[in-house]
């Protein structure tokens, strides 16, 4: 193998994994180390990988030939392409080890983990050889000195940790998209997961429970004390803190809903009052709408917003006031494209498309999905009987009802 014979294993973290021809096959998760029935360290195994999909794959050290700072190079192009289960003898290095709180011998100092390194010997076989361990002082503005131990210098490794923080996975996850630390979230135990999900900000939680199956959404939920539970549901796409909030007993959600704020929990109200599987189940309540002596300028301003989701953003809807929906009469709808090519100071009175009827709220799922292919659009909007727009239905609001519910689930899906 051509590669560093030490190599900290967060540091090969999010690095691309290539085959020999220079292809990108995925990205590196974390490291399987495997314990020995002596007292010698784990040996590192091989390496998970994570493949397009969304498939965690399981890469032996013997199929590497290159390791650096900047990737990750295979001997081979030839893949087993199961997906990845860690076997009762086997730890994760970052996922099990990240965090944890070990003691400094012989000094008997407290320190936590914050990365492992493997090392390779003449023979080509890689072990967990060195520990760096941050002094755990207590206090908040000092942080403790950073050691290079020995494996053996740091008790507590192995085993269930009594206690482990988020500290240093959450640094390696920081820069994940929601749906792919939603995946790894599912990969881990459930109390780690819990103690992760825990430790994130109410609004990048609120983006990742948007992206997980439903029965891991409801047990992270409930895993957090109630208050913070309304914060994250407020911080929430209101049609998804309906369909999570439908998975709780009634009692429960209506704890929920009195310690929200108003404003936030009437739309997920209403939106609940809806059928499933009708329009009015799957839309979002909060569209992008303008009313129509708003410019061209103002319009795209208001796309560019980077919160907003691709399909959210590829169209104004245009109505009288109020803007909040229920909104005034329903009048049209300006798509991106059209903004892009009219005057800034137009206004979207004049250049709006009221060609397509909008959707009712009880319109099944099936003709919303034949209304959107038929007029290749993103988005559609939706409008009560006296014609007020009450929401929108996009194509991902209609992906995500027509897979079958257990699609997100990790664990359903063919191995080949």
């Amino acid at each position: 193998m051509t590669t560093a014979t030490r190599v900290y294993v967060a540091r090969l973290a999010d690095l691309p994994v290539f085959d020999p021809n220079g292809d990108q096959v995925g990205r590196v998760r974390d490291a399987v180390a495997r314990l020995r029935t002596t007292n010698r360290p784990p040996q590192v195994v091989g390496l998970v990988a994570e493949m397009p999909l969304r498939r965690r794959i399981f890469l032996p050290m013997g199929r590497i030939t290159y390791i650096d700072s900047d990737s990750v190079v295979l001997g081979t192009g030839t893949l087993n392409l199961r997906r990845f289960e860690k076997r009762p003898n086997e730890l994760l290095v970052l996922e099990d080890m990240l965090d944890r709180r070990v003691t400094i011998e012989p000094d008997e100092v407290p320190g936590i983990v914050v990365d492992v390194a493997m090392e390779a010997n003449r023979a080509g076989e890689w072990s967990l050889t060195k520990v760096a361990v941050r002094e755990h002082t207590g206090r908040l503005t000092r942080r403790g000195h950073l050691h290079q131990l020995d494996w053996h210098r740091a008790r507590g490794l192995i085993g269930v940790p009594d206690t482990q923080g988020t500290a240093n996975l959450l640094a390696l996850l920081e820069g994940m998209r929601p749906a792919d630390l939603a995946n790894a979230l599912q990969d881990m135990t459930d109390g780690r997961r819990n103690e992760v999900a825990a430790a994130l900000d109410d609004e990048r939680l609120a983006d990742v429970l948007g992206e997980l199956p439903e029965h891991d959404q409801v047990e992270i939920l409930v895993a957090l004390d109630r208050e913070r539970a309304a914060d994250v549901l407020e911080e929430m796409d209101p049609d998804d803190a309906a369909d999570l909030l439908a998975e709780l007993p009634r009692a429960e959600q209506e704890v929920l809903f009195d310690l929200m704020e108003p404003d936030e929990a009437d739309p997920v109200r209403q939106l609940m009052k809806y059928q499933k599987g009708t329009a009015g189940s799957m839309m979002t309540s909060e569209p992008v709408i303008l009313t129509p002596d708003s410019t061209v300028a103002e319009a795209l301003a208001r796309i560019r917003e980077p919160q907003l989701p691709p399909a959210v953003a590829a169209q104004v809807f245009i109505a009288r006031a109020p803007m909040a929906t229920p909104t005034g009469r329903y009048l049209g709808v300006v798509h991106f494209q059209r903004l892009l090519r009219e005057p800034p100071a137009e206004i979207l009175g004049g250049v709006l498309d009221n060609g397509i009827d909008p959707l009712a709220p009880d319109t099944p799922l099936v003709e919303v999905t034949r209304r959107m292919a038929t007029y290749d659009l993103v988005a559609m909007p939706v409008v009560d009987r006296t014609n007020r727009l009450v929401g929108a239905v996009t194509v991902d609001d209609v992906l995500d009802h027509s897979l079958p519910p257990d699609w997100r689930d990790r664990d359903t899906g063919s191995d080949e």
